[in-house]
């Protein structure tokens, strides 16, 4: 009975915020400055929606952010496996002490770092492009992928190596044929993670996007705002929708990313 009293304590908690956002995007304005909050909307009303999508043009935003998060991801999961395949399975010296190397890139604020970016991607004409973004992502996802599918590789035995040379198959013959297939569960759980992280940030994209053609989401919904008027509807709305996708994804990865968090541990 007290699990249960505890699940249903943990899952209110989390899912609450999301609840009351998607609430917020069906009352009207004046039941959002009424002086006792409703949970339940009555009335009912899309307007927030269509504000967001006809007058405000969320979409080119959903556009952007789809670009730059599919993009990141791609690549990290591209190089993040490349780096952690060579540290795990070739001869490299003092592999660890580059491990820690690459760990210590994601220490840094980024507000230490926005600045220096900055002046970079102004330098190289890398400003208000998918470029830049994707770039910046990428030098804060990959120690985290890299890491990760480092430990992951690591559980395999070294016989699939042997075997693999045996059978006349390189290194990239054995990364691409045997180690990736069996590694899909921790692909999966470092890919979702960088693409979660490139799709909600925000201080990278306001700083170095500066229209609606490659700004993203986060960008998108700061927008909304003026100097004297908060359109709480409206912003609840975009955050529902942005929201919608993330969790189709994790429920629809569920079991690959329970495996990725759990199966190297299991291995070892």
């Amino acid at each position: 009975m007290s699990v249960g009293v505890g699940v249903v304590a943990i899952v209110g908690w989390s899912a609450g915020p999301f609840l009351w956002q998607l609430s917020t995007s069906f009352q009207d304005d004046k039941a959002l400055t009424a002086a006792t909050p409703s949970l339940w909307p009555s009335p009912g009303t899309w307007e927030h929606y269509y504000n967001v999508f006809a007058a405000k043009h969320f979409q080119l935003y959903v556009l952007n952010s789809v670009v730059v998060a599919g993009l990141t991801t791609i690549f990290c999961l591209a190089i993040g496996a490349l780096a952690a395949f060579s540290l795990s399975r070739l001869r490299i010296r003092h592999r660890f002490g580059i491990l820690i190397a690459i760990l210590s890139v994601s220490m840094f604020p980024q507000i230490a770092l926005v600045g220096p970016l900055y002046l970079l991607a102004s330098a190289l004409g890398l400003l208000d492009t998918y470029a830049s973004l994707v770039i910046a992502y990428m030098a804060l996802g990959l120690p985290l992928v890299t890491w990760v599918l480092f430990g992951y590789f690591e559980t395999f035995p070294r016989e699939l190596d042997e075997a693999a040379r045996m059978d006349g198959i390189g290194p990239i013959g054995l990364l691409v044929r045997i180690i990736l297939p069996l590694s899909a569960p921790a692909l999966v759980t470092v890919g979702l993670l960088a693409f979660i992280a490139a799709w909600n940030e925000f201080m990278f994209a306001l700083a170095f996007t500066s229209t609606i053609d490659h700004q993203t989401i986060p960008v998108g919904i700061a927008n909304f705002t003026d100097l004297y008027y908060v359109p709480w509807g409206d912003i609840a709305a975009a955050s529902v929708v942005v929201t919608l996708p993330l969790i189709a994804l994790v429920l629809v990865f569920q079991r690959h990313i329970v495996e990725g968090l759990t199966q190297g541990a299991v291995k070892g």
